[in-house]
């Protein structure tokens, strides 16, 4: 039988590819060995989203995006978190066993403080409960599906450890394994897309390529990558280019020999690499941004997609409620 994974997908905005490299293409493959579940986390998203359209939009450009990108709902279950009561109610019922000082020490709220310290303002200000149990949300979400393991980042290492630490009080409490113990699976060898300024692509530095930009947007965005003032007849470093780190991510070895062999041997300008960039990139992204765009004009079927993802979900979450309603002797 094999072991279960979640991935979390909050809803931040348009998808962009340093997000397929460094999230959904790893959390996607995820597939072949785990028993994988995926969620739209909505309800987190509502901590600093409180736009209704914005959310609303959000919510299914991402959903969208992550199907387009592969992700089959016939083999994985895929669902919005809002979809699933049964996750408020465990919420509910693990705040009684998360001490306050847990969630003092989470990162988050930790940074948030930070920041109002630094600009003389009140400890507290902007801060909401929701971000303050952010924490007793995530272990929910986790501990709801029996997970196994938690593909994260090392930023994100702490979230699971506070899910482990509420779930192990929980059963010492009752004497007995109420609540399976999630892991965390630290990816590390996930891809660090630069940006078109060299930069960490991250939409907060605006230096993004978008993963379901039109055919003319993405060549325009490629086309401003910035460059040095490396003459045309000049040899160029692969090692600090980040058009050929871009390049790496879509093309094959035979065409990352041979562009190599073009930048030291020199004749070769930016613009013409950026022509070559934008080739295979577009060439990987075309048939996603096809799919994509059939999903966003038919927003009913994308509907019914989480929808039924959801009837797979809430009797496995119905039955740990269950199991933790019965221990705690209120079933």
């Amino acid at each position: 039988m094999k072991k279960i994974s979640l991935t979390g997908i909050k809803p931040t905005g348009d998808l962009h590819i340093g997000n397929y490299f460094g999230a959904i293409k790893p959390a996607l493959e995820l597939a072949d060995e785990y028993d994988a579940r995926y969620f739209i986390a909505d309800y987190h998203a509502l901590n600093t989203m409180k736009n209704p359209d914005e959310l609303n939009s959000t919510i299914r450009h991402v959903a969208a995006g992550w199907l387009a990108s592969g992700l089959d709902p016939e083999k994985v279950i895929f669902y919005r978190q809002s979809s699933i009561p049964e996750v408020f109610e465990l919420t509910t019922m693990l705040m009684a066993f998360t001490s306050k000082g847990l969630m003092n020490r989470a990162h988050a709220y930790k940074d948030a403080i930070q920041k109002n310290n630094k600009k003389g303002d009140d400890t507290d200000a902007g801060i909401n409960m929701g971000l303050f149990t952010y924490p007793v949300l995530m272990a929910a979400d986790i501990i709801i599906f029996d997970s196994d393991v938690v593909p994260v980042g090392e930023d994100q290492v702490q979230h699971i450890e506070m899910a482990q630490d509420i779930a192990q009080s929980i059963n010492a409490n009752y004497g007995k394994q109420v609540l399976k113990i999630p892991r965390a699976a630290v990816q590390e060898n996930v891809a660090v897309v630069p940006g078109l300024d060299g930069r960490k692509m991250s939409k907060s530095y605006g230096n993004v390529i978008p993963l379901f930009a039109p055919e003319k947007t993405l060549k325009k965005t490629i086309m401003r990558i910035v460059t040095n003032s490396q003459s045309v007849e000049e040899p160029k470093d692969t090692q600090v280019c980040q058009i050929f780190q871009l390049y790496k991510l879509f093309s094959d070895t035979e065409e990352q020999n041979a562009l190599a062999g073009r930048y030291r041997a020199g004749g070769m300008g930016w613009g013409e690499a950026k022509e070559e960039l934008f080739r295979v990139v577009n060439r990987c992204l075309a048939p996603m941004r096809e799919r994509y765009d059939a999903i966003m004009s038919d927003i009913p079927s994308l509907n019914k997609i989480l929808e039924q993802g959801a009837k797979k979900a809430r009797p496995i979450a119905a039955a740990t409620v269950a199991r933790f309603r019965k221990a705690a002797g209120i079933d």
